[in-house]
């Protein structure tokens, strides 16, 4: 998983110690600008250069964990600490890998250390806080208590009130982010970044015009600072999902922003994935398939290339290609960085290549692990329909219906379709198979009330459909096939006025029409003993539908009669 950190929007920090060299300085702006193969080329040839400054290789091991190096990072943290036995950075840095790790004890030994051997440097301390940032399992409330022990040293420190801000700035209080910001920018009045970071504040607000022109104040003190571009596209984006008259000039733009942002950033790999985020969010799948593609020709040694392949072949209907693509990156990737989306997606995929068991057990997986893919429950119910698996497909529209912010009214009708014809089938094995076990009656009941919720929200304009399957429901209801109440009347009838306002001109709904005028033949024949109504009735259906046997039976039956009694 791309590690990533609730920071100042680019997940980096550039401290720069006085003492240091001016190229140490320069490489420390490359990495404010997520310049990130600029600034690892520095670094390295600083490395070699003064192999004694731990400072060094603690800047390269930060960008490596950046760019989601964590095993490099730790061999080039390990190597500083060798250099200086007393480097409290290193520490943090083997502290850092550690909670990447998940090896907490690691963790805290390794931030103990470096804390010990700080002094009154308020550097590691921040830097012990963005740890506790980074994604995933944040530990804000950790962030918060180990910068407050640097409160004095870091006064005069912008970057200590920029860390403190992006800590509240995590823990959504946007007044005293916004506060440690501005106090920042009192105290680097010339920080391009400070003004991005104020700039996502207003961006999270949904405030696009106050946002957009922080990064624009950002761009003024660095044209080439490509952080204020990927915050312009971010913008953007959001703006464009919040404002649907907008959306599509806004997507537009922020490509063009977020292509300016990998100009300024070197156009690495790394950057081209970032790119490849961004595309997933803004659901361009056509343009993420082609970065994809061409990353794979350049960079095949990180599989996340094989998640990025494996999303846009969904998304694109190439599904073989697709799931070649997401299996290789499930099988080769470590555990840890498998997250439930690509669950979701490789279900997904196999659901669409005819392995449905293995689809529906990886979107059960998504869901488990990630409760907001309530989406999944639709591909799963969708599946288990097809496969004529009807009682667990209206199970999984039910919980669909139960768990999502989005649900139509088509899911209601799909949960009902799927209880009804669950119900249909068990009645009529039943039958075949004379003493087999009856039929849930609860199917029908399930089936009932989501065809009720839609009847009640389409009043103004009712659904022939469901007056039909709810007319049939009520049909199956009957205790005595040989004595019925006529529980479907009233539906049916419901049913026949609405769908004869005009004349017909379908096959479906003439042959509908032809069996609610069946129905009504067979209660007046044999529940109201009325001739004349049953033959009028038969007779409508058999006008509407001549193909209906019911109606033909009995008209039949009629006319023989009829001729006998001549």
């Amino acid at each position: 998983m791309k590690l990533k950190t609730i920071l100042s929007l680019f997940g980096c920090l550039s401290i720069i110690t006085p003492v240091l060299a001016q190229t140490t300085a320069d490489a420390l702006k490359a990495i404010d600008a997520e310049q990130y193969q600029k600034a690892k080329a520095q670094l390295q040839q600083l490395i070699i250069t003064t192999p004694a400054k731990d400072e060094n290789y603690f800047h390269l091991g930060w960008v490596y964990v950046l760019q989601d190096y964590p095993d490099s990072a730790k061999a080039v943290f390990s190597k500083g600490i060798a250099a200086d036995p007393k480097s409290a950075l290193n520490y943090v840095g083997l502290g850092i890998v550690a909670k990447l790790d998940k090896d907490d004890i690691s963790m805290l030994t390794n931030f103990e250390k470096a804390t010990t051997l700080a002094g009154k440097d308020d550097k590691p301390y921040v830097y012990i806080a963005q740890a506790y940032l980074l994604k995933p399992d944040p530990k804000v409330d950790l962030a918060l208590n180990t910068l407050t022990k640097a409160a004095k040293s870091g006064a005069k420190d912008p970057e200590y009130f920029l860390t403190m801000g992006d800590i509240y700035h995590a823990k959504l209080d946007n007044n005293n982010a916004y506060s440690n910001y501005s106090q920042a920018q009192l105290l680097d009045p010339k920080s391009a970044r400070t003004n991005v970071v104020i700039g996502s504040l207003w961006k999270q607000a949904n405030n696009f015009d106050d946002a957009t022109q922080k990064f624009k104040d950002a761009l003024a003190i660095n044209p080439n600072y490509g952080p204020a571009y990927r915050e312009l596209a971010e913008t953007d984006l959001r703006w464009a999902l919040t404002d649907p008259k907008m959306a599509s000039v806004k997507v537009k733009e922020g490509a063009d922003y977020y292509k300016k942002y990998l100009d300024l950033t070197d156009r690495s790999a790394e950057s081209e994935m970032r790119y490849a985020d961004f595309l997933i969010q803004a659901g361009d799948y056509t343009a993420l398939e082609q970065v994809a593609n061409d990353l794979a020709k350049s960079s095949k040694s990180n599989l996340r290339i094989y998640r990025y392949l494996g999303y846009a072949g969904y998304e694109n209907k190439n599904y073989q290609a697709g799931l070649d693509a997401l299996q290789k990156f499930v099988k080769e990737a470590d555990a840890k960085r498998i997250i439930p989306r690509d669950y979701l997606y490789l279900g997904r995929l196999q659901l669409k290549t005819n392995q449905d068991s293995l689809g529906i057990l990886n979107l059960n997986k998504a869901i488990a692990l990630d409760s907001t893919f309530e989406e999944a429950y639709n591909d799963i119910a969708g599946s288990l329909y097809a496969k004529k698996k009807y009682v667990e497909a209206g199970d999984a529209y039910k919980k669909y219906i139960e768990h999502s912010h989005h649900v139509k009214l088509t899911e209601y009708f799909r949960e009902g379709m799927s209880y009804y014809y669950g119900y249909s089938n068990q009645y009529y094995n039943s039958a075949d198979n004379k003493g087999g076990t009856k039929p849930d009656s609860s199917l029908l009941a399930k089936a009932d009330s989501a065809f009720s919720y839609i009847q009640q929200k389409t009043v103004a304009k009712p659904v022939g459909d469901v007056l039909l399957y709810r007319a049939r429901i009520k049909d199956l209801e009957e205790k005595d096939r040989n004595n019925i109440e006529g529980l479907a009347k009233p539906l049916y009838e419901q049913y026949i006025t609405l769908e004869t306002v005009t004349p017909p001109t379908d096959e479906r709904t003439k042959k509908n029409l032809g069996e609610a005028y069946a129905y009504l033949g067979s209660y007046y024949a044999y529940k109201e003993k009325d001739d004349n109504k049953a033959t009028e009735n038969f007779k409508k259906a058999s006008e509407i539908y001549p193909d209906n046997k019911q109606a033909k039976a009995y008209l039949a039956k009629k006319e023989a009669s009829d001729s006998k009694s001549k």
